[in-house]
């Protein structure tokens, strides 16, 4: 690994530890607006015209960060049952496949939500008072960060890190959970023949 890969990746680090933490940031913030979006209706019975579109644009912020953040860290949706199956050497390419294709619709995140701004621009959301862009920049914003996770991912596999090893390591989710449960099955079979041999 270069020495310039080695000093940008805890910057990328750090990035993605304070962008994670603004992603909580706003869950939090935006749970308290709704919260107090339901007091004023309910309790108040004059709801104010701010915290709906308040709390949808925090909400797109801290969706399209979490994404980001869950890019770098792998913890994406994904479908990965032919990985089960695959020899490693085939995971590996089929994983860089993926961070390829991550990377493409990042740079269409930003194309489109560029777009998205530009022609809202001009626009003002009447309950806010800001600019309608402002619903689009985070499009903009999440695109950025995952088109730079993924470049990441892909330079680090490239060059030969073994950033796959640890996830060929992990058990599937599904067998993780019925590995969990054989105790609890076991015991479910062997009371079913305890019952099954006293009727």
């Amino acid at each position: 690994m270069s020495t310039q890969l080695r000093l940008g990746l805890p910057i990328l680090f750090r990035l993605n530890t304070v962008i994670l933490y603004f992603a909580g940031t706003g869950l939090v913030v935006m749970t308290a607006i709704v919260a107090w979006q339901v007091f004023c209706r309910y309790v108040l019975n004059d709801s104010p015209s701010w915290t709906e579109p308040g709390a949808v644009i925090l909400m797109s912020w801290f969706i399209f960060l979490g994404a980001a953040v869950g890019v770098r860290e792998n913890n994406h949706m994904g479908f990965d049952v032919l990985l089960y199956a695959l020899p490693s050497a085939a995971k590996k390419w089929l994983r860089m496949i993926s961070d390829i294709v991550i990377f493409a619709f990042g740079l269409g995140m930003i194309w489109y939500g560029s777009n998205l701004v530009t022609l809202t621009w001009n626009t003002t959301l009447p309950a806010l008072g800001i600019s309608g862009a402002w619903d689009y920049v985070p499009l903009v914003g999440g695109g950025i960060l995952i088109v730079l996770f993924s470049l990441e991912r892909i330079i680090v596999r490239a060059l030969g890190a073994p950033i796959d090893d640890a996830l060929d390591e992990i058990v599937p989710t599904e067998v993780a959970v019925e590995l969990e449960n054989i105790p609890d099955i076991q015991k479910d079979a062997a009371d079913a023949e305890h019952f099954g041999k006293k009727g």
